[in-house]
C-alpha cells in the first residue's frame, strides 16, 4: 500500500517544463479524487457506521473547521518565515490529510484480513484503485506547493507509511475501540472537502486562460469517474 505512492515516480522522466504544465491538470485531478473519495467511499463508510445523527454531525463538522483553524495557523506561520519560505502550507494540509486516510487505510485493511483472509484481498484491491488516482494527484499538489521532485517523492511515501502504522494498531488493539474508524472516517472526508474546495478548486481558478479550463473540467471529471470506477467495482466484489 505504502509502495503505491511512488507512482509519482512517473514525474521524473518529465521535462521541468512540461512537468509546470502539467501540474495545474494534476491539481484537477487531485480535486476531483478527493471529492469522489469522500462523498462515494469515505462519508458512506462513516454513515454507515455512526449513521447520520449528531456524531457524524459534529466529526464532520469539527474535522473540516479544525483543517480551517490549522490552515490558518499555517499561513501565519508561512507569512511570518520571511521571504526564504517557499513551501505552501498546502504542502502540509494534504501531507496530514492524506497521512490520516492512509492510517485509516490501513486499519481497515488489517481489520478486513483478522475477519476473513479473502475480505482483505478485496479490501487492498478496493483501497489500491483508489489510491493510485490520488497518489498521482497529490504528487502535482505537492510539486504545486513548492517541493523538488525528490522531496515530494519522499514527503508523499513517508506520509503513505501511515498505513503500516494504522495496520499494526489494529493486529495490536484489535477491534475492541469503538467508534475510533467512523471517527477517523469522517475527520479523514472533511480533510478532503476542505482541502478540495477550499484550496485546490480556488487556485485553479486563478487561471484566466480559457484553453485550460475545459482540460481542467476533465480532469476533475476523470478523478470523480476513477472514484466512481472503484465504487462500482467495489461493489461488484463485494
Amino acid at each position: 500500500m505504502s509502495l503505491v505512492s511512488l507512482v509519482g515516480l512517473f514525474a521524473l522522466s518529465q521535462e521541468p517544463a512540461r512537468l509546470r504544465r502539467l501540474q495545474l491538470y494534476l491539481v484537477s485531478l487531485a480535486a476531483g479524487s478527493l471529492l469522489g473519495g469522500a462523498f462515494l467511499h469515505l462519508l458512506p463508510e462513516a454513515v454507515e457506521r455512526l449513521g447520520t445523527g449528531l456524531p457524524f454531525s459534529l466529526y464532520l463538522l469539527g474535522g473540516f473547521f479544525g483543517f480551517f483553524v490549522l490552515e490558518k495557523f499555517l499561513w501565519h506561520h508561512h507569512h511570518g518565515a520571511g521571504p526564504e519560505a517557499r513551501t505552501h502550507p498546502i504542502v502540509t494540509m494534504v501531507l496530514l490529510g492524506d497521512g490520516v486516510h492512509n492510517l485509516l487505510d490501513g486499519m481497515v485493511i488489517a481489520a478486513a484480513y483478522i475477519a476473513d483472509p479473502s475480505v482483505g484481498l478485496v479490501t487492498t484491491l478496493a483501497v489500491i484503485l483508489h489510491e493510485v488516482p490520488q497518489e498521482i494527484g497529490d504528487f502535482g499538489v505537492l510539486l504545486h506547493g513548492g517541493l523538488s521532485v525528490g522531496k515530494a517523492v519522499l514527503a508523499n511515501f513517508l506520509s503513505a507509511t501511515a498505513a503500516i502504522l494504522g495496520a499494526l494498531l489494529v493486529l495490536w488493539i484489535g477491534t475492541e475501540v469503538h467508534g475510533l474508524e467512523a471517527a477517523l472516517l469522517t475527520v479523514s472526508a472533511a480533510s478532503f472537502i476542505y482541502i478540495a474546495a477550499a484550496d485546490l478548486i480556488p487556485e485553479l481558478h486563478r487561471s484566466r486562460e480559457p484553453r485550460q479550463a475545459l482540460p481542467q473540467v476533465l480532469m476533475i471529471g476523470l478523478g470523480l469517474g476513477l472514484m466512481v470506477l472503484v465504487h462500482v467495482l467495489r461493489e461488484g466484489l463485494g
